[in-house]
């Protein structure tokens, strides 16, 4: 078979399994969309369950089919649940941000790796693109940091999906995370997100969002 006669059958197979999906459910109702977004809330305080492997595989099979520029993925993921791990992430924390890590059953550290390009072959194969990140480490940076960020955002979604609770910090100094946990790699810290079962009595009252009209125009 002719490398055309494999992409178009593969093009072939990618639409019947879209269409496939698109089949068997077109929309979440709204007690699904309650679970992940509009009902969910960020928490800080953790009720004393763990959080199995078998979880944090859940949730990265779930985020790592969000869509990436050019398939980039650049994020990479420490589930730090250990007190040698904690102790490390503690250096690097807020006051107020302390205990809300050290609570936690698990903090994952969500990362990026500047790296990423020399992966394309793998992660786009059916063009090599790597001479369009090659020396240009502003490009790297930029896409790296804003598809990690993505990535993040698939992580906390995928982990409210199957039923855990989150909480996001940006409250710490990124360099003593990456010294602690990265040195000598092309690896850098985005943020951080705490993950377990939520001590649902420390909520207080939802902050306020804007209204459409209020950030938002139509052109």
């Amino acid at each position: 078979m002719s490398k055309t006669s494999k992409l178009e059958n593969l093009r072939h197979d990618a639409q019947a399994d879209v269409n496939a999906v698109r089949q068997k459910i077109t929309k979440l109702d709204a007690d699904q969309i309650d679970l992940i977004l509009t009902g969910a809330r960020s928490h800080y305080a953790w009720q004393d369950r763990p959080v199995s492997e078998d979880l944090f595989k859940q949730i990265f099979d779930i985020m790592k089919m969000g869509p990436t520029s050019m398939n980039t993925c650049p994020v990479r993921v420490t589930f730090v649940r250990s007190k040698a791990g904690k102790d490390k992430l503690a250096k690097s924390l807020k006051p107020a941000n302390v205990p809300k890590v050290m609570s936690a059953p698990v903090t994952a550290i969500l990362a990026y790796d500047t790296g990423f390009w020399t992966e394309l072959p793998k992660l786009f194969p059916h063009e090599d693109r790597r001479h369009m990140f090659e020396g240009k480490e502003k490009h790297i940076e930029d896409t790296a940091f804003r598809n990690s960020t993505l990535q993040g955002a698939y992580f906390m979604i995928a982990a409210r999906a199957i039923g855990l609770d989150v909480g996001a910090i940006s409250g710490f100094d990124n360099s003593v995370v990456d010294q602690e946990f990265f040195n000598g790699t092309t690896m850098k810290s985005n943020f951080l997100c705490n993950i377990g079962y939520a001590d649902e009595t420390a909520l207080f009252q939802r902050l306020p969002r804007f209204d459409f009209d209020d950030v938002c125009k139509i052109v």
